[in-house]
């Protein structure tokens, strides 16, 4: 199956897992069919930008009234978020951050393989966690560049963030998940997808203290 030549924007990329969700609902419960107004009153989105987000990546245009096969929309977004197309990962911090993160079963689900967990401490090199093993942070270059991974995750304190990313970008990691408390400064053509959990708590927090 072709993935579809469409300019499709962050937010609907953003979308799509719920939306892949909600059809896999659907089809436990035996749908076969689904209108994007009924995904749209599921996830309560507008139901004309749902159409417009499922009409970028289907491969066969809906039916009026009936909607599009479920089964067959499931594969399209499975496709086109290449989510069937195994990319192996690597961690940097192996600390309860890390550790949680590693026990992850479900990011194979996305197509995200964790191969291996870097750390300073000696009581991790050389262990497993969740079946992952660790190797010091002197070896991650060596890894790197042998095993040619595509993707790095940062769950480190922020001083070292930077350095971390540095040498993500010279082994050729083309994406990078930062976990730390900094904005990192890499290349052209690296993607770095920042999760501020500190930033999401005081939000919480804020609203429940107004």
């Amino acid at each position: 199956m072709e993935k579809k030549a469409s300019n499709i924007t962050v937010q609907a990329l953003q979308r799509m897992p719920y939306y892949l969700h909600c059809l896999e609902q659907a089809r436990d419960n035996g749908i076969k069919t689904i209108s994007a107004t009924s995904i749209a009153n599921e996830l309560k989105l507008n139901d004309v930008l749902v159409r417009k987000d499922i009409a970028a990546v289907s491969s066969t245009q809906g039916k009026p009234k009936a909607g599009f096969p479920v089964d067959e929309l499931i594969l399209d977004i499975i496709d086109y978020m290449g989510y069937n197309d195994k990319k192996d990962a690597i961690i940097v911090g192996a600390g309860s951050l890390g550790r949680a993160l590693l026990g992850n079963h479900e990011f194979e689900g996305y197509g995200l393989s964790l191969v291996a967990a870097f750390d300073i401490k000696p009581e991790l090199i050389g262990k497993e966690i969740s079946g992952i093993p660790v190797y010091h942070i002197s070896e991650l270059e060596a890894f790197c560049s042998e095993h040619r991974v595509p993707i790095g995750i940062i769950t480190t304190p922020p001083d070292v963030a930077q350095g971390i990313a540095d040498t993500f970008c010279r082994v050729g990691i083309m994406a990078i998940w930062n976990f730390a408390l900094t904005r990192l400064d890499v290349p052209e053509g690296v993607l770095v997808q920042n999760e501020n959990l500190a930033s999401s708590l005081a939000m919480l927090s804020h609203h429940i203290t107004k």
